[in-house]
């Protein structure tokens, strides 16, 4: 099926979120040079528009990469020392990986999967040894879990240590306020709530953690902060750029500022509302034992996991809603079999989650029997 083809509103994954056809077409403009004028014009637009998104008035770094890579790049840029990896399902894991793999000494606070970093565990952990940064994520996506990382920063502030966030899954869906919270450094990518194809990831850096960044030792150079970050100043970048991915960009942060955040963040919180509205429901009207794995007070505003009855699997759950015209994902890694996701993320409405909902329970229904 082709995107022209098919109706908007029907891919619920969490991630590649589905993109807009005018979005789409975007990337089929010519290219540029992108050491000219019109790039730097182009590039100019895509930082103060995400400048808005992140809330921020520091420089944006945009990287032709997945998050990974901005990942790894925030592990790499900063100082020597042992680092804390707070683990609480696979992408944080991801970033505790790729520390260990930056030959980085790197303890790990784990977090039972489904919950948040507790933050008293958190404090206690910091105040027992320094550490020089923190890995945390924003939104789990492998459990529809969300910490709260304006008081994890405040907390490594304290105790002397940077603040590492991995915002994959919350950057436009849920608010981050980079300079109002006084964050170190937050990253997204362009798959998820800002509802755009793979392949960038954008991240904004304090100027307190690029005044140590040129000390870093290994910082290698793809994934070098302090040429990022030198480029943007002239409103480029340190290697070629993925030119139809930056023209996607310019599209949809109109059509973002067009909404306005504010409105953004409510809508995603209206859909996962609705989600888990729904999810109580089902249970209580089906007599199946169906439910967040999240708890209240701890879930994600872009993408829930729900935990299926016994005898009913994520991947069987993926396929029988895929066949009534919907996409949803399976559970993730360690909870593929047990769970499913919707991701209610990027430009998706509450009406068409809800058709997309009414699958899930047909589905639901008819492999519990």
């Amino acid at each position: 099926m082709s995107p022209s083809d098919q109706t908007f509103g029907t891919f619920f994954l969490p991630g590649p979120t589905e993109v807009h056809l005018s979005v789409l077409q975007a990337m089929t403009r010519p290219m540029i040079a992108h050491r000219g004028k019109d790039f730097e014009a182009l590039f100019a637009r895509l930082q103060k528009g995400m400048q808005d998104v992140f809330r921020t008035t520091r420089p944006i770094l945009i990287s032709s990469s997945s998050a990974t890579g901005l990942m790894e790049a925030a592990v790499r840029c900063a100082p020597p020392g042992p680092i804390l990896a707070v683990v609480n399902g696979a992408f944080s894991e991801r970033f505790a990986h790729i520390a260990r793999s930056c030959e980085r000494d790197t303890d790990v606070l784990d977090v039972p999967l489904g919950r948040a970093v507790d933050l008293d565990e958190l404090r206690r952990r910091l105040v027992a040894k320094r550490y020089v940064a923190v890995t945390l994520v924003h939104s789990e996506t492998s459990t529809g879990a969300q910490s709260d990382v304006h008081t994890a920063t405040r907390l490594c502030r304290d105790a002397g240590a940077l603040c590492l966030v991995d915002s994959v899954t919350g950057v436009c869906g849920t608010p981050l306020l980079f300079d109002e919270w006084d964050m170190d450094f937050a990253l997204t990518g362009s798959q998820k709530a800002l509802a755009l194809p793979p392949g960038l990831a954008l991240g904004v850096a304090s100027a307190a953690y690029m005044k140590t960044a040129p000390a870093a030792k290994g910082r290698g150079l793809y994934f070098d902060l302090v040429e990022f970050e030198s480029y943007a100043a002239k409103n480029q970048t340190p290697n070629t750029p993925a030119l139809p991915l930056f023209y996607a960009l310019d599209v949809q942060l109109a059509r973002i500022a067009a909404e306005t955040m504010e409105r953004r963040w409510a809508r995603h919180r209206a859909m996962a509302e609705q989600t888990w509205r729904w999810v109580d429901d089902v249970a209580r009207r089906t007599g199946l034992p169906l439910r967040v794995l999240a708890p209240e007070g701890e879930r994600s505003m872009t993408v829930s996991a729900v935990v299926l009855p016994a005898g009913v699997t994520g991947p069987a759950m993926a396929a029988a809603v895929r066949e009534r015209g919907f996409v949803i994902g399976a559970g993730y890694d360690k909870l593929r079999e047990t769970t499913f996701r919707v991701g209610h993320m990027g430009d998706h409405t509450p009406d068409r989650l809800a058709l997309c909902l009414d699958a899930c329970e047909e589905a639901l229904v008819a492999l519990a029997k």
